[in-house]
This record gives C-alpha cells, sequence and structure tokens, in this order.
C-alpha cells in the first residue's frame, strides 16, 4: 500500500483529517516521485547484470550450492535460484514507488523463511544471497539512490532473520 494510501485509511479509520505531520510526509513523497522512478528505471534496466553480479557473489561465498547435491545443482536449480534474484529486486522496487515497506512486507516477507524451510533450502544462504543482491544493486547506483535503496533490501533480510 502506498504512503498516501495508508494515511488516508489511518485517518479515516479514526474519523480525522490528515495531521500537518502526515501532509509533510505526502508532500516530501511527492517531491521524491521522480527520483524514485528514476531509480527504478535503472533497477529494470540493470537487472540482468546486478543478477549476474549478485549469482557469483553468492557462489563464491558458497560454492556447495553449485557442488553435486547443492541447492543449485545444475542448469535447472541454478535458473531458479536467479529467478528468486529478479523477484526480490521488483519487490525492492515496489517498495520503492509505494514509498514504504508494507508491500514488500506483505508480498514478499511473511511466511518466506517457512517456504525456504520446506523447500530445505538454508534460510542463511538466502540471507547472504539477499545480502549479495544488495551489494550488487548499490554498485549500479548513483551514491544518492543506492541510500533510499539499502533500507528496502535490510528490510527483507531482517524478515528472513
Amino acid at each position: 500500500m502506498s504512503l498516501i494510501s495508508q494515511i488516508i485509511i489511518n485517518a479515516d479509520n479514526e474519523l480525522r483529517y490528515p495531521t500537518i505531520g502526515e501532509l509533510q510526509a505526502i508532500q516530501e513523497y511527492l517531491k521524491s516521485g521522480e527520483e524514485r522512478i528514476k531509480t527504478i528505471s535503472i533497477l529494470r534496466d540493470k537487472e540482468k547484470e546486478i543478477i549476474q553480479k549478485a549469482s557469483k557473489a553468492i557462489f563464491q561465498i558458497h560454492p556447495e550450492y553449485i557442488a553435486p547435491g547443492g541447492n543449485a545443482q545444475g542448469a535447472r536449480k541454478r535458473s531458479l535460484c536467479l529467478r528468486d534474484y529478479g523477484w526480490y529486486l521488483r519487490l525492492v522496487t515496489y517498495g520503492v514507488l509505494a514509498g514504504d515497506k508494507d508491500a514488500i512486507e506483505k508480498i514478499g516477507v511473511i511466511g518466506v523463511r517457512e517456504m525456504y524451510n520446506s523447500l530445505g533450502v538454508p534460510i542463511i544462504g538466502m540471507i547472504d544471497a539477499i545480502e549479495c543482491l544488495k551489494q550488487a544493486t548499490l554498485e549500479s547506483l548513483p551514491s544518492e539512490d543506492a541510500k533510499i535503496i539499502a533500507s528496502y533490501f535490510d528490510f527483507i533480510i531482517r524478515g528472513m532473520s
């Protein structure tokens, strides 16, 4: 849910007008819209490059994943891992676009730990993978955009922990 929607819902639930602080938050959100769209566009355009860097990094940290018997052994399993990278990168862009982490929590963090455990995917490996994805993403962005993006990755990592 976007910042604006959340403010409206909260105000309506409490039968009040938005507060000065809430209106200022909306004003900041609207002012930063062009910057958020620019950042999301960079991530979209560099998705393949970011995923390649991140996958190289995770398999250097955990070479056992691509070794015989590993969770990412073979082309099929490896492509499923890379598919997850793309999904998490898109999830971060949804959060940036909405201006809050609610979308990330609802779409991608709730139940993720249980899902990976049921699939036999080590959760520490997923946390390391998201950390690698975060690092590859930050390297692809100007420093001012990187500051915005980092908190969304950190939110996912905390949700997995």
